[in-house]
Formats: C-alpha cells, sequence, structure tokens
C-alpha cells in the first residue's frame, strides 16, 4: 500500500541519515583508516521497503518463507556496492517439531455419549489478509507429543509447582485435563510440573488481566483497535526447557553428527499440550464447579475462577462432560540455515565483535525478529557501502550473524557457538535489537558492559527531541542507585536463556549486551507487547500501535550502531571491570541479608570467604583501572594494548566452571544462571541454600557447601585475570 511505501521510505530516510551521522562521529577512532565520511547526505540510497520485505509472507523457521529471507539476507550482504567483506549461509539438521498441516489439532469438550458440544477455535480470526495467507501455522506447543488425552477439566493458575501442589491438596488430579495461563512459570514446566499429579493433558491461554490490562473486546478495545490480544489471539511458542538443538547437545547439528535417542530428550512436556485464545479460555473457565480459587489465581473474566469439580458445574451445559485434545504433532529432522556476513578488521583482525539478530519467526514476526533484522540490515548497509568505498574499515573485525530456528529453543545460535572456534584469542561481543514500543530505551547485559551502553546512550536523542538524549529519557523509565555514580539507567543483568545470547553469555563467557526499544510499564500490566507470537504481529500492527513513524527504529539504530562502532573501533576495549565489581558487591550485600548460614559440615556463616574474594576482585579491578588511567596507550606498545584488552575480554571466561550446573544444559556462567530462589545474588549458592533449608538433608547441605566453594573459587579466580600476568 501507499501508506506503507511512505513509511518504510521515512525509515529507510532516517536510518541512513542517524547512522551516518553516528558513524562519522563514532566511527573514526584508532585504528580506522580515514575520517571523511559523507554517508549523511546521500539520499540516493534510501532502502525501500526493508520491513515489508521481511514480514510480507509468514517466515517459520525452515518454511519457504524462512528460504525466501535467508535468500534475500545474502542478496543484501553480498551486493557489490554496499555488502560486506564476506557473506555465507551455515546449515544446520536440525530437530524441529510442528503440528500436522492435514490433521489440525482439536480441543472439545463431549458429553457422556461422546457429543460434542463445544470446539475451540482452531485458527485466529482473519481482521486482514495477513491472518489468511495458507502458511499462517495453526498455534501449537511445539515440541509437546501427540495424543488424545480426555478427562475432567481442572483450573491450574500459572503451572507452577506449588499451583499443583495446593490444586492437589482439594482434588484428586488422576487423568484430569489442565488449564493454565501463561506467565510465572516456562512453558514447558506447565505440563512438566503437572504429570507427576497424574494430569494427562494441559492447555496454556494468555488471560487479558496479564496482557490486556483486562481488555476482551474486539468491538472496540482489542486489535485492530488497539494493540491488545484480540480473543482469539494465541502465543505460539517452543514447549521446551533448554536450549540449541536437543538430539546433538554440545556438538553442532551437522547431518554426521551423532544423535541422541528421541526417548532420552529431558525438558520437554511429557504429556499432550495445546495453547488456546483466551476466548475460549473464557467458556471453559467460568462454567467450572468446585471451591473458588484464591484470590490471586482470579483474572479478567467477569467469573469466579473455580478449581474445578474436577469438571463443570451441575448446573452448565457441559455437566458431566470432559474436555479432550486431540494432539497430531510430529517432530522432524529438518535443514535451517543462519546467514553469516563479515567485515574484516584493519588492525586486529583475529578480534571480534559479533552482531547478530535472529530471523525466523512465528507467523510474519514483524517485530519479533523482524524490528531488529531490519535495524541491522541498514547497520550493515551502511558500514558496507564504507568498507566498499574505501573510505573506512574497523580496527577489530565484526561479524554479522542472522539466526535460524531461534523460536524453537535458540537452535541457530548454539550451533553456531557449537561448531566455531570461539576460543581466547577472539574478541566477541553479541547485540540483539528488538523494538517492541515507542517509550524507552531498554537493556540487559554484562556489568563490564554497562559503560558503553551508557554512554552511547548519552549521544543519541530520544525520538522527537532535539534536546533529549536516550539516556535522560531512560532514566526517567528504568534507574536505580549505583554507589559509583548516583542515579544512573538500570542495565538489566542477562540471568536466563531468553534470547540468542545465551549460549554466548552462559556456555562461552563472552560479554554480551541485549538492546530494545519498550514501553513504559507504569501504564500496563503487559508483560510482553500483546500481539507476541500471535499471527497479529504484522506490519501494519507494528505501523500503527508499536512505532509509528518508525522513530524508535531510528534511535535503536543509532545506539546498537553507537554501541558496534566503540566496540570495533576503540584502541581500549570500552569495558569496565569496577562495574562488575559493584554489581558482585551487590549480591554478596544480598546473601548477607538473607542471613546465609552453612550448616555442612558445621554451622558457619559464609560471609567471611566471600567477602574476601569480593574484596580480593575490587582490588584488583581497580588496579586495573588505575593502570588504564596512568598509561599513555597510544604511544605505548602495542603488546601493552593486547593485554589489558586480553584481560578485559576473558573476564567473564573467568567465571566459567562446567561442572557447576551438571542438570543444566549450557550453563557454566556461576554469575548469570538463572536462579528459582528469586533474589538478585549468587544462583548456584542461593539455590542450593534454599533448598538445603527446605529439606534438612545433608546432602542438600553439602551441594550448598559445594556451591559456595565454587562460587568463591570462580571470583578468585575472575581477580586473578585482572591482575598481573606472574
Amino acid at each position: 500500500t501507499m501508506l506503507k511505501k511512505v513509511l518504510l521510505g521515512s525509515l529507510g530516510a532516517v536510518l541512513v541519515l542517524t547512522a551516518g551521522i553516528l558513524l562519522g562521529h563514532f566511527g573514526i577512532q584508532r585504528g580506522s583508516t580515514t575520517p571523511d565520511w559523507h554517508l549523511s547526505h546521500d539520499r540516493s540510497l534510501v532502502p525501500m521497503c526493508l520491513s515489508r520485505e521481511l514480514t510480507k509472507v509468514p517466515h517459520m523457521a525452515t518454511s519457504p518463507g524462512d528460504e525466501k529471507t535467508v535468500q534475500y539476507m545474502l542478496k543484501r550482504w553480498q551486493d557489490p556496492d554496499t555488502g560486506l567483506d564476506q557473506a555465507w549461509r551455515e546449515e544446520y539438521k536440525v530437530y524441529l517439531s510442528f503440528p500436522d498441516p492435514n490433521t489440525p489439532n482439536k480441543v472439545t469438550v463431549g458429553d457422556p455419549s461422546d457429543a460434542v458440544l463445544y470446539t475451540a477455535r482452531e485458527k485466529e480470526k482473519a481482521y486482514s489478509s495477513d491472518q489468511e495467507d495458507p502458511e499462517v501455522v495453526q498455534p501449537y506447543a511445539a515440541y509437546a507429543p501427540a495424543g488424545h488425552p480426555k478427562g475432567r477439566l481442572v483450573y491450574a493458575n500459572q503451572g507452577k509447582p506449588s499451583d499443583y501442589f495446593l490444586l492437589n491438596q482439594t482434588l484428586d488430579l488422576t487423568g484430569t485435563i489442565a488449564i493454565t495461563r501463561y506467565g510465572g512459570e516456562g512453558r514447558a514446566g506447565k505440563a512438566i510440573n503437572a504429570a507427576p499429579y497424574g494430569v494427562i493433558g494441559v492447555l496454556v491461554y494468555t488471560d487479558p488481566w496479564d496482557i490486556n490490562d483486562g481488555k476482551m473486546s474486539d468491538n472496540n478495545e482489542t486489535y485492530p483497535y488497539s494493540w491488545y490480544m484480540p480473543p482469539s489471539g494465541v502465543e505460539r511458542g517452543s514447549f521446551n526447557t533448554h536450549y540449541g538443538d536437543m538430539l546433538t547437545p554440545y556438538l553442532a547439528a551437522k547431518d554426521d553428527t551423532y544423535r541422541i535417542p528421541e526417548k532420552n530428550i529431558t525438558g520437554i512436556p511429557p504429556i499432550p499440550t495445546q495453547p488456546i485464545g483466551f476466548e475460549d479460555a473464557y467458556a471453559l473457565i467460568c462454567e467450572l464447579g468446585g471451591e473458588p480459587a484464591p484470590s490471586e489465581w482470579q483474572g479478567a473474566f467477569n467469573c469466579t475462577y473455580n478449581f474445578g469439580g474436577p469438571g463443570f458445574k451441575p448446573t452448565s451445559n457441559f455437566n458431566n462432560s470432559d474436555v479432550k485434545l486431540d494432539i497430531y504433532n510430529r517432530e522432524e529432522l529438518k535443514n535451517s540455515a543462519n546467514v553469516m556476513g563479515v567485515i574484516r578488521g584493519s588492525v586486529e583482525p583475529d578480534r571480534y565483535v559479533i552482531y547478530g539478530n535472529h530471523r525466523d519467526s512465528w507467523v510474519h514476526g514483524a517485530i519479533d525478529p523482524s524490528s531488529g533484522t531490519s535495524v541491522m540490515l541498514e547497520v550493515t548497509r551502511v558500514l558496507g557501502r564504507m568498507v566498499k568505498q574505501g573510505k573506512w574499515r574497523p580496527r577489530r573485525s565484526i561479524i554479522f550473524g542472522s539466526w535460524g530456528a531461534e523460536e524453537f529453543g535458540l537452535i541457530g545460535s548454539t550451533e553456531y557457538t557449537e561448531v566455531n572456534n570461539l576460543n581466547q584469542s577472539n574478541v566477541i561481543y553479541k547485540i540483539p535489537v528488538y523494538i517492541i514500543s515507542n517509550a524507552t530505551l531498554r537493556a540487559s547485559g554484562s556489568p563490564s558492559a554497562q559503560s558503553v551502553i551508557l554512554k552511547a546512550s548519552k549521544q543519541v536523542k530520544t525520538p522527537g527531541s532535539d534536546s533529549t538524549s536516550v539516556y535522560d529519557n531512560w532514566i526517567r523509565y528504568f534507574n536505580r542507585t549505583s554507589p559509583a555514580y548516583g542515579v544512573i539507567p538500570n542495565v538489566g543483568f542477562l540471568t536466563g536463556a531468553g534470547s540468542d545470547y545465551a549460549a554466548f553469555i552462559h556456555f562461552l563467557g563472552i560479554t554480551s549486551m541485549d538492546i530494545s526499544y519498550t514501553y513504559d510499564r507504569t501504564k500496563t500490566r503487559a508483560r510482553i507487547y500483546p500481539a507476541y507470537h500471535t499471527a497479529y504481529d504484522t506490519f501494519d500492527y507494528a505501523s500503527k500501535f508499536i512505532d509509528p513513524g518508525f522513530t524508535s527504529h531510528q534511535t535503536v539504530a543509532r545506539t546498537a550502531g553507537n554501541v558496534l562502532m566503540r566496540l570495533a573501533d576503540s584502541l581500549l576495549l570500552p569495558f569496565n571491570c569496577s562495574d562488575y565489581a559493584e554489581t558482585l558487591e551487590g549480591y554478596l550485600n544480598k546473601a548477607m541479608e538473607l542471613n546465609t548460614v552453612l550448616e555442612y559440615p558445621v554451622p558457619a556463616p559464609i560471609s567471611e570467604p566471600l567477602q574476601n574474594a569480593v574484596r580480593n576482585f575490587r582490588s584488583a579491578a581497580t588496579r586495573l583501572d588505575q593502570l588504564v588511567r596512568d598509561s599513555d596507550l597510544a604511544n605505548e606498545t602495542p603488546l601493552k594494548v593486547r593485554r589489558i584488552n586480553d584481560q578485559l575480554m576473558l573476564l567473564d571466561r573467568a567465571f566459567l566452571d562446567p561442572g557447576a550446573f551438571p542438570d543444566r544444559y549450557g550453563f557454566r556462567h556461576v554469575i548469570w544462571a538463572s536462579s528459582k530462589a528469586g533474589q538478585a545474588t549468587f544462583p548456584g549458592l542461593a539455590d542450593a541454600y534454599t533448598r538445603a533449608r527446605s529439606t534438612g538433608l545433608d546432602s542438600d547441605w553439602k551441594e550448598a557447601h559445594r556451591q559456595l566453594s565454587i562460587l568463591i573459587q570462580a571470583i578468585q579466580g575472575a581477580a586473578h585475570t585482572l591482575g598481573d600476568a606472574i
């Protein structure tokens, strides 16, 4: 449409302008080749239809639409005028899960004579031609097994272990079907937690209380009138706990790679599972009998959420009826591609900065992931043109990665880390980018990377303002009080496996960051943008409700580009290990606040040995900072710069312990592994201590002691990496 062309043309012009200004200011540091850039005034190179090209058809991993985006990325990155030095595709054969296109999954309510009283919607309601595309995949729970369970319905809130425990105090759950809402527990966990109680099937829906601020009507409240999820909207997703290809753990999924037996896969639903829209959840939950559920289990429906009898009320039309799931999911080995590109460095080509974003979507994926892909493509076009014209080349090499099959469990990025020799001679930093609204920047990363993100945000203007910086806007929405700096924007931690940074930070200990532009969380309870993983995440949705005019795309392009240039071109890596010390001190204070006492082999506070380790780390960080301040590095031996960069580069790797979490695939970083304890402190110790206090078992206290030893030695080892060479 003309609207799309105008908006995309505006986006392209804005990105060219701002990226050119950005690179003109920050690209020319020590190690670059020429300072004279004029790209910001060149309007003839405006790329047309970036987002339209990426989102015009559904592009689920390995689908025909995905292959089209592969070809599009290669065409852009191999362009003779604006492409990269080199671009290629890397193929993997990966284990994926799909619904049967010829036999749709069904959810029905049937009476004792098997007459069908109610059938849940199989596809989301079409509000435009986008939803009518034949390549729109039916909502399903990827990796949930096929099966045909039938039983009485119960309501299990978020499907947490505590939810099923409480429900089991009231009901016999054997042979029941549980309906759960998104949130509070990972997708797979909702079924994994249910099975031990005898539950035989699970439904999952998004409650309007959690995503829509209670709004439910598509006559005037939800999409297409606002950004809220319409009643038939269903969040698709991968129902697995581990990341990477599940048949080739710790090995890249190539044709000839050894694959474990499918029966040995863990972390996936043991029972059939299916997501549904909240209009269908409403029809089921409001008919449930039994006792009222606790107040914290109640949602937005205008009825009382009951536990279930199990089953429906005697007064319901569904009385004495079962819910049946007919699930026809099937698993397949499919070829999936990463698209890779590189700009070779001029001074340290063996040191890399990686800028990555996944490419695959569940449906059209305008926000997730195409907002980030379009920004990355524009950054590479600007840089590629500079390189092709001989006007610039970074000090370090830059690798660009368009990851495949992320939606199935971060597969493309993980396989890349498993097949490529990302060893200690390399510098690698990960920057995924998303634009999920237009209020403020949001960033997470390793503490040593905080300073480079903050500096970049100070030099980019916020959308619609010539005076307010991204930093000044950001600090209004997300801030914290730092002992060293006072009130600053809050850079979060990468404590889970929420995006493609997971294998880099958790498995390889590579300093990473995650940047997005997001919404004002004081104005909504939405845990994510409401069209997330639905058929409504389209260009129309993005242009109307997420980023009108694409000004946030502009801002993120400038901010991410600024960070990228600093990482690639600075003589000294722009990291601050004292910021890491501050984080460790905060974690230590929280551990002491919780009065953690190790009761094996004898009761003793953990604070003294842990305090010593953190104190040593702070001293080493302070000494390294002083060395940097006292050195005229531009005029000193390159080996001194190289040595200091090595120390900064390898800091996160010093926190890796391959034996720390033997039951958790891919988690080796003892500071950033996710924790069930729900406290901002050392995860392995917190989890082990919480468990030991709960059970009192000698074996659990021994594990707490082991985690304490791992932690202390990791921190001491990290401190040594910052000290003088022995």
